[in-house]
């Protein structure tokens, strides 16, 4: 079976709707701690939201990093942080350093 022909603007609307579950399976999975992300995938929140924004001005839009953390967290950054985030174990921080070095 090949690859279906898809035009640009079907490809452009079936990534935005991939990007929208991604958003909503992040704020449905507030268990899931960013440090954690970071250890097993090399991304989180912060990173989706940073690539949200670069984006955003790459189209000439001007958009700060909390108005981006907003969109991807669903709530002020802080208030999630508040509501979720738990201290990171001396396990998580040491892995996170451990491969902080591994990529520069």
């Amino acid at each position: 079976m090949s690859k279906p022909e898809i035009d640009s603007a079907t490809t452009i609307a079936l990534e935005a709707a991939a990007f929208r579950t991604l958003v909503a399976h992040l704020r449905a999975r507030s268990d899931v701690q960013n440090i954690d992300m970071m250890n097993l995938a090399g991304f989180c929140r912060n990173c989706l939201s940073r690539w949200y924004r670069e984006a955003a001005e790459a189209q000439g839009i001007a958009l700060s990093d909390p108005d981006a953390r907003e969109i991807v967290y669903g709530m002020p950054y802080k208030e999630w942080q508040a509501a979720n985030q738990k201290a990171a174990s001396p396990e998580q921080v040491a892995k996170f350093a451990e491969a902080s070095k591994a990529h520069g």
